[in-house]
């Protein structure tokens, strides 16, 4: 078959989650023999743009420097080359590129969206893009042939909005097992640091990591690696809460120093609250670290029983504490997140998507397509589903579950 990939900023993968799952699923569909081009953004002052990656085949096109414009300018231009170059079947990555779809179902291009996670709700788009993102969700129902969810409950999440199936289609979890060399770059000694891997954005918690940690009578540093592009407020805000004990990296590219990083850490620290199944998650687990986790049903999913969840400073606190008086819980932690990081396997995932593909390929489509419309809200008492949400609410769906509303099986497979 031919497979384009649109929606991302392309290979090798330099970013995040969408980058790591083109990557992952590309190399693998491109090994058993499909033609898979994948659409790529050029980044002004980077040197060289290889027409090939691990089999897959690159197109490289310019973006709109301004974050509100950068991914829907460059998706135009990619959908726009494929119109033009046709395929057998299409994944379009991020509903923020659905007013863009209409132009591929013209051109009779089959495509399934991933729609990744609940976008409208991160702090740093304003009333208008919040606005757009949730017309972006209704347009990915109306006009995807497919839907892709990365996690179970965004699978809930467009079945109680838009009573529509999706495909549940995860991550890899990539199981880590480096030396420590890197380690002494830093000052740091394995088993001898808490860690925590974020952009500064204030959906990722990073303020509430950072302020309970320093109420915390902890005697192993707080290691931050991160930083955040759009917002110096922010930052600033998270800094101001540290104390001399917290160490700030800023972002680290050296990957065989990061794996080390999170190899070795005594605890990892996660606090995403607004994205499905998420990569550095994925990565802390398949290292085989004791995680601290935000209590939604996203993270849940992930670490089961092998995690610990917090949702305010003094629960990070109290995790923390505990954490260092009780170093046998944190190894058995530690080797039941590893175990659970197996069923995260990238092969899996592949097949899922080869699956997909030929599905949407042979023109295996629903007859009637959904209007996008949400249902509507009760009149009174919550929202059927209100995402993103402490798990407490409401007990988490079976992993081996079917996805809810889905039409295949899940493939589980372990996520920036």
């Amino acid at each position: 078959m031919r497979i384009a990939m649109v929606g991302t900023r392309g290979v090798p993968a330099r970013y995040g989650g969408f980058e790591t799952a083109v990557e992952e699923v590309g190399r693998r569909l491109a090994d058993r023999g499909h033609r898979v081009v994948v659409y790529c953004r050029t980044v002004p002052g980077r040197t060289g743009r290889p027409a090939e990656h691990l089999g897959m085949e690159l197109v490289h096109l310019p973006a709109a420097r301004k974050r509100s414009l950068e991914t829907l300018s460059h998706s135009a231009l990619s959908v726009a080359h494929l119109v033009a170059h046709r395929t057998d079947a299409a994944f379009v990555f991020n509903a923020a590129n659905a007013p863009l779809l209409p132009a591929l179902r013209t051109a009779r291009i089959p495509v399934a969206t991933h729609v990744d996670g609940l976008e409208w709700k991160r702090a740093k788009w304003g009333p208008i893009g919040q606005r757009y993102y949730r017309l972006a969700e209704a347009l990915a129902v109306r006009w995807s042939d497919a839907l892709i969810a990365d996690a179970q409950g965004i699978a809930d999440y467009y079945r109680s909005e838009f009573g529509v199936p999706t495909t549940l289609l995860t991550y890899g979890a990539p199981i880590i097992e480096p030396g420590t060399g890197k380690l002494a770059e830093l000052g740091l000694t394995p088993g001898g640091y808490h860690l925590a891997v974020a952009r500064f954005e204030p959906e990722n918690h990073v303020d509430v990591i950072v302020d309970g940690y320093r109420r915390s009578g902890a005697r192993k540093p707080l290691v931050v690696v991160g930083s955040a592009p759009y917002s110096d407020a922010y930052t600033a805000r998270v800094h101001a809460l540290a104390d001399e004990r917290v160490r700030f990296l800023g972002g680290v590219w050296d990957q065989e120093q990061l794996d080390q990083l999170y190899a070795h850490a005594y605890t990892y620290l996660h606090g995403h609250s607004v994205g499905g199944t998420n990569p550095s998650l994925l990565r802390a687990i398949g290292a085989g670290t004791a995680v601290l986790a935000y209590d939604v049903d996203f993270n849940r999913e992930v670490v089961e029983d092998s995690g610990r969840f917090f949702a305010s400073p003094a629960d990070v606190a109290a995790l923390v504490d505990a954490a260092e008086a009780a170093p046998a819980a944190v190894r058995r932690s530690a080797a039941r997140a590893r175990v659970l990081a197996r069923g995260y396997d990238w092969d899996v995932v592949a097949a899922g998507y080869e699956q997909l593909a030929r599905r949407l390929a042979g023109r295996q489509l629903p007859s009637r397509r959904p209007s996008g419309r949400r249902f509507p809200a009760p009149s009174s008492g919550p929202a059927p589903v209100p995402f993103p949400r402490p798990a407490a609410e409401s007990a988490a769906p079976p992993r081996h579950a079917m996805a809810a509303g889905s039409d295949v099986i899940p493939f589980r497979g372990a996520q920036q």
